[in-house]
């Protein structure tokens, strides 16, 4: 597809706010993932040890909830499994912040954390897929350059809050990204719903004529 082609993609509003989900996604991820070493550490007190193991939880939940989604977005469909995926997460962000300084409710926190986080993964490219099935490729290159972008901007605000703020704020923060994630879902749905009434109209007017 010419660059000129591709460019045009970013004409419709629907790319443009589906593209929206996972930079505001990624970058509350990011805010609380870039510094988790240190919150363990620090807020939590586990040992280098215990937070190997939690870490180590972290990436195999990651896994299962990227398999998960993409099962869910099959059975259930892409929006609800991006609304409960995103639900949950917010949710163990914010138990991470008020539970933060308890190494037992901390790592089955960390995995509800990971899980929920990417269950989103491959939904949210599925998402994207949809919005312009003619230039799938096209879409996934863009929702990776977003993601990259999404995780620098994190881990910047991240450093920002933990400077000016405090370091156990970066849970609470994150989740307060999530949340807007899940708004700019709601309005993505509105406009895949828009655009798809819009066809079917067209299409029985084009059969009657």
């Amino acid at each position: 597809m010419p660059i000129r082609q591709q460019l045009s993609l970013l004409k419709d509003p629907r790319i443009i706010v589906a593209l929206m989900i996972t930079l505001f996604l990624l970058t509350g991820y990011s805010i609380a993932y870039t510094y988790i070493t240190p919150f363990l550490l620090t807020i939590t007190g586990m040992s280098e040890q215990e937070v190997g193991i939690g870490l180590l939880a972290f990436g195999i939940a990651s896994l299962l909830g990227s398999k998960f989604g993409g099962y869910s977005s099959d059975k259930w469909g892409v929006y609800p499994t991006l609304f409960g995926g995103m639900l949950l997460q917010a949710i163990a962000l914010v138990l991470i912040f008020i539970t933060g300084q308890s190494p037992v409710f901390m790592l089955p926190l960390l995995v509800l954390w990971s899980f929920s986080a990417w269950i989103s993964g491959p939904t949210q490219q599925f998402n994207l897929v949809q919005q312009a099935p003619e230039a799938a490729g096209v879409m996934l290159s863009l929702n990776s350059s977003v993601l990259q972008l999404a995780m620098a901007a994190g881990a910047g605000i991240g450093g920002v809050v933990v400077e000016h703020v405090s370091l156990t704020s970066i849970t609470w923060i994150g989740a307060i990204g999530v949340t807007v994630a899940a708004a700019t879902a709601t309005v993505s749905l509105r406009l895949s719903r828009s655009k798809a009434r819009h066809k079917v109209e067209r299409d029985v007017v084009y059969t009657r004529t």
